[in-house]
């Protein structure tokens, strides 16, 4: 499966224990996304189209109400980087 760079990169991230916290408007779609590394710091690489993309693809999930984290189909998906831990 094709992966972009910067979807890659999100993935990756969210792998090490980040996670994309979102707002939704009064319709209930999801209109605003920030999404955190496990560190506490913003990434900005996740876009929204990029967010639509991975969510499609069941790349990421959110349980709840709770912030998006990456799925068992995600993590599979997802190039090792050197500095995974």
């Amino acid at each position: 499966m094709n992966i972009s760079k910067h979807e890659q990169r999100v993935l990756h991230v969210l792998a090490q224990g980040g996670a994309i916290h979102f707002k939704r408007a009064a319709s209930g779609k999801v209109h605003a996304i920030t999404c955190f590394t496990r560190d506490g710091h913003v990434l900005t690489d996740c876009t929204l189209p990029i967010f639509e993309r991975l969510k499609k693809r069941r790349f990421i999930r959110s349980n709840g109400g709770k912030p998006y984290r990456i799925t068992h189909l995600g993590r599979v998906h997802v190039r090792p980087q050197l500095d995974n831990r």
